[in-house]
C-alpha cells in the first residue's frame, strides 16, 4: 500500500507543480502584453482544469495497472484473511474444549 501513496503522493506533487509553471508561464505572456490580465485568468483556468483531467486519467490508469498487478500475484484480501482468523479462533476453542 505505500506504492499507492507513494504515487498519490507524487500525483499532487506534479500538480501542484503544474499549476506554478502554468501561472508562470501565462504571467510572462502578460508582461509580454501577448495576452490581457483578464484573459490569463481563464487561460490560467482551462490550463488548469485540463491538467487535472491528465491528471485523472493517469492516476485511474496507474490504479487500474497497479490491481491487475496485485491481482496476478494471487494474494490473499483482508477479508480472506479475517474469516481464516476467525476459523481458527473457533477450531482453538474447540481443541481447548476436548482437552478440558
Amino acid at each position: 500500500m505505500d506504492l499507492l501513496k507513494n504515487v498519490f503522493s507524487l500525483g499532487l506533487g506534479a500538480a501542484a507543480a503544474t499549476k506554478d509553471q502554468i501561472e508562470k508561464a501565462v504571467d510572462s505572456l502578460v508582461k509580454k502584453g501577448e495576452i490581457s490580465k483578464e484573459d490569463s485568468k481563464d487561460l490560467i483556468k482551462n490550463w488548469v482544469e485540463k491538467g487535472e483531467q491528465a491528471q485523472k486519467q493517469l492516476d485511474d490508469s496507474v490504479k487500474a495497472k497497479v490491481n491487475q498487478t496485485l491481482n496476478g500475484l494471487n494474494l490473499a484480501t483482508k477479508e480472506e484473511v479475517q474469516d481464516l482468523e476467525r476459523r481458527i479462533q473457533i477450531l482453538e476453542k474447540q481443541n481447548q474444549n476436548r482437552q478440558s
